[in-house]
Formats: structure tokens, sequence, C-alpha cells
């Protein structure tokens, strides 16, 4: 199968959703209540509450240390109105995925979750609207990598196999899969309705002239990939640190030497996001 073929049965697959966990039947349910605007929050909490699995989910990651938030969140409706709407339906639309990452991946998991918090000081700091919702979109900006693990895994080993020696990451997915984890996971995202602001900032978060609307967003990922590589949190198949994309300082406005105060905000926030993380695993141990 050449790369053009092989890179429209990859998207036959997104399409359809094929081998990926199902999406759950309350974000179908979730999706008609957002867009009808005589809904009320509280309502929207209500359907959600009604899940003890989502309700323990989207509180559990609304009082993580990517968002930082310094009260605890304890109800659904205070998650709402912390994290937004989009936020929420993205932490539950994405929740399978993740549950099956933090225990298949702890590595990759980990590499996402420190990018999401990255992401987020990188967003304050430069007054982005909506913070916690470019965070999130941090959270998932290697959604086509679990997906090239999850439903492609005999290509994400050869893909690991080019990078391990020597090959570029996103040129050996090009050439093996015929579309790269960024367009992948943007894809998907596409798929289950996502806001443009995050799909386009994920696809962009290694090439940022991908974007075209929303060039910040993308480079608050980009840098934050790169610290966290540097930093050395988490895994990934990646062995070096990826290139920095110099154009990065100019869209952000600010320069090298401002990375210094992120990595002191950061450091804190990755040490206890460790302990969330070996939570999680000691609980889908034990189940």
């Amino acid at each position: 199968m050449d790369v053009y073929e092989k890179r429209k049965e990859v998207r036959r697959k997104l399409r359809k959703l094929e081998g990926l966990p199902t999406l759950p039947p309350i974000v179908q349910k979730l999706n008609v209540m957002i867009e009808d605007e005589t809904v009320s929050i509280n309502q929207i909490a209500e359907v959600i509450e009604k899940d003890q699995v989502i309700t323990s989910k989207v509180l559990r990651l609304a009082n993580s240390a990517f968002y930082g938030f310094p009260k605890k969140v304890s109800t659904v409706q205070n998650a709402l109105m912390l994290l937004g709407i989009n936020v929420v339906k993205i932490l539950i639309t994405t929740s399978s995925i993740f549950e099956i990452l933090h225990k298949e991946d702890v590595g990759l998991w980990e590499h996402s979750i420190g990018v999401a918090a990255c992401t987020r000081i990188i967003a304050e700091k430069i007054e982005l609207k909506e913070p916690q919702e470019i965070a999130t979109a941090g959270l998932l900006h290697d959604l086509g990598r679990v997906i090239e693990r999850v439903a492609f895994k005999e290509d994400y080993e050869k893909i690991a196999k080019m990078v391990e020696a020597g090959e570029d990451h996103i040129e050996a997915e090009k050439k093996v899969l015929g579309i790269d984890h960024a367009e992948m996971g943007a894809y998907l995202m596409r798929q289950w309705n996502l806001p443009d602001r995050l799909i386009e900032s994920v696809d962009a978060h290694h090439e940022l002239k991908r974007a075209k609307k929303f060039k910040r967003e993308a480079a608050a990922i980009h840098l934050a990939d790169v610290i966290i590589h540097a930093r050395g949190y988490g895994e990934t198949i990646l062995k070096k640190v990826p290139p920095l994309d110099e154009k990065v300082f100019k869209i952000l406005k600010f320069d090298i030497w401002e990375v210094k105060e992120i990595l002191k905000v950061l450091e804190p926030r990755l040490y206890e996001l460790k302990f969330f993380t070996e939570e999680l695993i000691r609980e889908s141990e034990s189940t």
C-alpha cells in the first residue's frame, strides 16, 4: 500500500472511529444541550452528575495541577463555571482515551499533562483568553500519538524504530502513515466537534505555519512541548528535545529569558502532577 492509500485508510478509520474507544452516550446529549441557549449550567451539571464515573473523572481533572486552581473544585457546576462548558465537554469526550493512556503508556500520559500545565502558565503569562481551554489543548496535543498506539499498533512500532535510528519523528509518521500525529489528532477532534481554537493549535504545534487564526495558542503549546521535553518530564518516542521554532518568541512577544520564570512556576505543579499520576496508576491496578 502506498503512502497516499495509507493516508486514505487512516482518515477512513478516524471517520468511523475504528479501533478507538467509543464515546460515552452522554456526549451526544451534551452537544445538543450546549447548542441550546435556553439550557442553563445547572441543567447541564444535573445531566453529568447522573453518571458517577464521568463526574469523578471531571472533578479529578478539574482539581489536578495542570489547571492550578487554588481552591478545591467540589461540584460539577463549580467545574463548569471555572473551566467553562467547552473544557468539561472535552474532558468527558476524551476521558476514555486518557484512561487507556495512563494504564498503558505512563510516560506519554505524564508528558501530556506536563505540557497541559506548562501551556496554562504560558497562556496566563501572555494573557490569552480562557487559559484553561488552551491548557486542555495542551493535554490533547499528542492525541494523534495515542491514536497511533491504540489503532495502528504495528505502524506505531515501525515509527518508533525509525525515530530510534535517527529519523525525524514527523517525517517517519508521514512515510509510514501518510499523516503526522498532529494532523491526526486535529482530524479526530474535528470529528468530535471540538472548538476550532483547540483543533488548529493542536494541528500546528510542531509546524507553526499551519496556524492561521490561532497562532498564539499554537505557539504556546509548541513552547510548552519543547520545555517539557527539555525538562525530561514524562516520555515519548522522541529520544531528543524537538527543535524550537524561533518564531515562537516573536508570536508570544517575550524573550527566551522569560522561560526561567515559567520554569519557576512550573516546577511545583509538575511535582503535584507526579502524585496525581501515581494515584491514577494505583487505582487502575486495583480495578
